[in-house]
């Protein structure tokens, strides 16, 4: 599950590191009281926010239109709709936006519910989710997953992160987005490959991450928790549009001037 944000780094051992860093005292203590080790925090990060803020401004990528925050039916009841929540994030893995969207939208028009889910047999779910990616495997996730919520939980989606990664399907990403937009909950930072691979470009985890979930650690680590949810959002879109993963589009960046990796790329 998703971590609170903690203190971790220690003092840097050049004085040219010192402007990434802020110190902070325990409540109560004034000037010249003992000061708590250094939290670190990447260099320029406030500013690359607000730019990419500025970026993501229309609100016109894919993620906008045909994310997961989309493919539900938002008149439907609230345990309804958290179950379609969770069954558009489990498509979405490996998959476009466009993609899960017009699915989501398949399975909407036959009335998605989690008994109708179990009523249909593997053939005729498997001709309606593709083309998404591994849609076979989701196939057997969705009919596994579908029959625990209404065996265990009534029919309705778990509200920790810790039961839905038990879930046959989800991964940590799947259940902090769940948490976010069915529960209206912020347990941790939804990390995916838009969010990994920008992060790591800015710098903004203290040594290169190898996967998503360490990168969520990583950041939970000094990024403030009011964040934690609209990061993901802002991060997809711009990754969409311009932090691409081949090619990003730097001439087009606000941020290439304070981009670690802008010169590289």
């Amino acid at each position: 599950a998703g971590s609170q944000t903690q203190s971790t780094a220690g003092t840097p051992r050049q004085s040219r590191r010192r402007k990434s860093l802020a110190i902070t005292y325990e409540e109560g203590q004034g000037d010249g009281a003992e000061p708590r080790r250094a939290r670190w925090e990447p260099r320029d990060w406030r500013e690359q926010l607000e730019r990419i803020r500025e970026m993501r401004r229309s609100r016109d990528a894919p993620v906008d239109d045909m994310g997961v925050q989309k493919c539900y039916d938002s008149n439907a009841p609230p345990q309804v709709m958290r179950y379609q929540v969770l069954l558009a994030l489990m498509l979405s893995s490996q998959t476009k936006d466009q993609v899960t969207s017009a699915a989501m939208l398949r399975l909407r028009r036959r009335g998605l519910t989690v008994d109708s889910v179990l009523q249909m047999d593997d053939d005729t779910l498997g001709q309606i989710i593709y083309p998404v990616g591994f849609w076979r495997n989701k196939v057997k996730y969705i009919k596994q997953t579908t029959a625990i919520l209404k065996q265990k939980y009534g029919g309705d989606i778990p509200s920790t992160v810790e039961e839905l990664v038990q879930l046959p399907g989800v991964g940590p990403k799947m259940a902090h987005l769940a948490m976010h937009i069915a529960w209206d909950s912020v347990a941790g930072i939804a990390v995916d490959t838009h969010v990994h691979r920008i992060s790591n470009r800015l710098k903004w985890v203290k040594k290169e991450t190898k996967y998503p979930e360490e990168t969520r650690v990583a950041l939970e680590e000094w990024l403030p928790r009011d964040l934690w949810k609209e990061i993901n959002w802002l991060l997809v879109g711009f990754g969409q549009q311009t932090c691409l993963p081949v090619n990003p589009r730097c001439s087009q960046c606000l941020n290439q001037d304070i981009c670690p990796a802008a010169k590289r790329l």
